[in-house]
């Protein structure tokens, strides 16, 4: 989740992926985890710089080995929680690449279920730097939000922020 900036860091496809590569390293170092940090690195630079969802579609399928033909309605039925690179991170770039626009691709990916959030942090940002942005009607939504949440203390099963008492 943390490898999109890269695609926006970086000036050429060798840069971005050396850099995926390096930002995955110290937390995925397996082979898929570095070879999907890599494929999300590159499809968010090819969206940035203009690549139609088909030829990020091709680039990635070929580079990765990546199944990218499928689609979210395929996918579905089927689909099981999958904490693995090569069982999410296909399915979020296809939930972008089937996407009508940012909010589409982050629902499609959060259909599936299993590692969602992850899934539409990946679609997300492909889908954000593809369509120019995160649109203003969810920043207004989201971001009055997010300032109320405060993380004050996380008890050891507790996997999300406690909301700070007014």
């Amino acid at each position: 989740m943390r490898v999109s900036p890269i695609g926006w860091a970086f000036g050429t496809e060798a840069a971005v992926l050396d850099e995926a590569e390096r930002s995955a390293l110290p937390t995925h170092n397996h082979p898929e985890g570095v070879k999907g940090a890599q494929a999300v690195a590159l499809a968010v630079f090819l969206a940035r710089t203009g690549a139609t969802k088909e030829q990020i579609r091709v680039a990635i399928s070929a580079r990765f080995g990546y199944d990218l033909d499928r689609t979210i309605d395929s996918i579905r039925p089927a689909y099981a929680f999958d904490v693995s690179c090569q069982g999410s991170v296909p399915e979020a770039i296809i939930a972008f690449l089937d996407s009508t626009d940012f909010e589409d691709s982050i629902r499609s990916a959060v259909s599936l279920g299993g590692d969602a959030d992850t899934q539409a942090c990946i679609a997300g940002a492909v889908a954000e730097a593809f369509y120019g942005g995160v649109p203003e009607r969810v920043l207004a939504w989201v971001l009055p939000r997010v300032r109320r949440l405060r993380t004050v203390s996380i008890s050891p099963d507790a996997r999300l922020p406690i909301r700070a008492r007014a």
